[in-house]
């Protein structure tokens, strides 16, 4: 991605959760929120419209669930980068995000600390697993724990800290 403003379309059905994913991605000066969206369906259509660097999406979504919405975005954007951030922690599901060309996966009730580490990873084109997620799912990555990845610790790069801020109730 470029160095200009990394370009961010925010997929989220629960309208607290996407203000509080909204909220940290507008702490960070080089991440630009271009489109929010409630569903899969609309998600694909606004993919397709705007070509964002950038998609956060949930896993469950109304009108089509965020791994089916994720392929169809993948065939018309492919230059497109998804993060997954879902209440889902199964390892088949989150190898399947990843197997569907995911470059990140983050837990909601690990957002705070996750979501902008993550967000950095993969802008500079680093795969990014949140913390909270079975061993075995990094082992089948590849991957290694967040905390022992060299991209993890300037986090401050990204913006003010988040410490003390809370997601909201989640749900899928």
């Amino acid at each position: 991605m470029e160095s200009s403003k990394v370009r961010v379309l925010v997929v989220e059905d629960f309208t607290a959760f996407r203000r509080f994913i909204c909220s940290t991605l507008f702490q960070n000066a080089r991440l630009q929120v271009i489109c929010e969206s409630s569903d899969g369906q609309d998600a694909v259509q606004k993919a397709a419209e705007l070509r964002p660097d950038l998609i956060l999406l949930d896993i469950g979504l109304p009108t089509l669930n965020g791994l089916a919405a994720a392929r169809k975005i993948l065939e018309l954007t492919p230059e497109s980068k998804i993060i997954f951030v879902s209440q889902e922690s199964s390892s088949d599901v989150v190898q399947e995000a990843f197997d569907l060309g995911g470059w990140g996966y983050v837990l909601k009730t690990r957002a705070a600390r996750d979501l902008r580490a993550a967000v950095q990873a993969v802008v500079e084109g680093q795969p990014f697993v949140g913390g909270g997620l079975s061993s075995p799912s990094r082992n089948e990555l590849g991957l290694q724990p967040p905390g022992n990845l060299p991209w993890r610790a300037p986090v401050e790069n990204l913006g003010q800290s988040s410490a003390g801020a809370t997601p909201p109730e989640n749900r899928d």
